[in-house]
């Protein structure tokens, strides 16, 4: 494939996604089913991929930008952190980023911290279900426990990035302080639209000073409702113990969001029946899922569906277009990004399921 570096064009006006997040090595088994306390299983495989919600999440913005196998119209950079010297950076990981076309050069190799891992069981006899346990390793360290160094990779990109891309991953008290910093800006210059994935939702929650102005929240059902008691001042971390939020449907959910925090686009993934959206200028309405002939495995899908959401709005703004404004634009931008979440799950893996742009008809 060719370089990133032979087909980006720098131009005041090119879209740029700047992704903030989590990179992992993924350790995946597929087996007929979990098992039990003290059972020992056969299991059908095992494979060592590319992953972490900010790397899968860059992987699909970069895809989704290309829109023939030479051509990329979107610059995608990545902001993360590994191991020094580990192995599977250099011979997996940054490959797998750079062929998807992301820019590597701010994520830092760390001396302090194992590069973080995820490990991921596969169950075939319910349809390609995931259990994830993740260590963090350098996800917690270094850059990512640092708000003013991360702001600092930002600002010395050559482009400004229109879009900023987040998710759960990351220390919390990191993620805070970007939220406020971009969803606020010390100045107009400091601003951007912020895609933020709140996955997985911090047992805190996310404060209601650091969600508000937030451009785009993207949510499953349960995150949703766990991040609808987070601004409501609720614990989230025990869905045990029931509250009147958690009955609420998308549509009674949605305007939480939009009139507590300012949340301009409300996304709810509903899985097989689809995705509820709703703005704050007052659009709303359900895409239908897309049917696919069988489900090998569900990793990356949602991560799949926000990276390449992300590249549709990251095109709009950069033509100077008003936020408000992609209303007219949301329900196809949504269509697209469950498309390539419907042909990511019919592969497995994280990184090298999600599809390039040019692959989805």
């Amino acid at each position: 494939m060719t370089g990133i570096k032979d087909i980006m064009i720098s131009r005041p006006s090119q879209p740029h996604i700047c992704v903030i997040g989590s990179l992992n090595i993924d350790f995946v088994t597929s087996t007929p089913r979990c098992p039990g306390p003290g059972e020992t299983l056969t299991a059908t495989s095992l494979s060592v991929t590319a992953g972490g919600k900010g790397g899968n999440q860059a992987t699909a913005c970069g895809r989704a930008s290309f829109i023939s196998k030479e051509t990329q119209d979107v610059t995608v950079s990545m902001i993360g952190a590994v191991g020094a010297d580990d192995v599977y950076y250099s011979t997996l990981l940054k490959p797998a980023l750079e062929q998807s076309g992301v820019v590597t050069e701010n994520i830092e190799e760390s001396d302090d911290a194992q590069t973080g891992s995820a490990t991921i069981i596969v169950e075939e006899a319910i349809g390609g279900e995931n259990r994830i346990l993740v260590v963090p390793g350098a996800n917690h360290a270094g850059i990512m426990s640092d708000v003013a160094q991360i702001i600092s990779a930002v600002k010395q990109q050559a482009i400004s990035p229109g879009v900023v891309v987040m998710q759960g991953e990351i220390p919390r008290k990191t993620t805070l302080g970007l939220l406020e910093y971009f969803n606020g800006g010390v100045s107009s210059g400091d601003r951007a639209h912020v895609v933020f994935n709140p996955a997985p939702v911090y047992p805190e929650g996310i404060s209601l000073a650091a969600l508000k102005h937030t451009a785009v929240l993207i949510m499953n059902e349960t995150e949703a409702v766990q991040m609808s008691r987070s601004i409501a001042g609720l614990p989230v971390s025990n869905l045990s113990q029931p509250t009147e939020l958690d009955d609420l449907q998308p549509e009674e959910l949605a305007p939480r969001f939009h009139e507590t925090a300012h949340v301009q686009i409300v996304l709810i993934t509903l899985g097989a029946k689809g995705v509820y959206f709703s703005t704050r200028t007052g659009r709303r309405g359900v895409v239908q899922g897309v049917r696919v002939p069988k489900v090998v495995d569900t990793t990356a899908a949602g991560d799949t569906f926000v990276g390449y959401f992300s590249t549709a709005l990251a095109r709009f703004l950069a033509k100077g277009e008003a936020l408000e404004a992609f209303d007219s634009e949301i329900a196809s931008a949504v269509e697209k990004a469950n498309a390539a979440a419907a042909k990511c799950v019919q592969r497995r893996g994280a990184m090298q399921s999600i599809p390039f742009a040019y692959e989805i008809e």
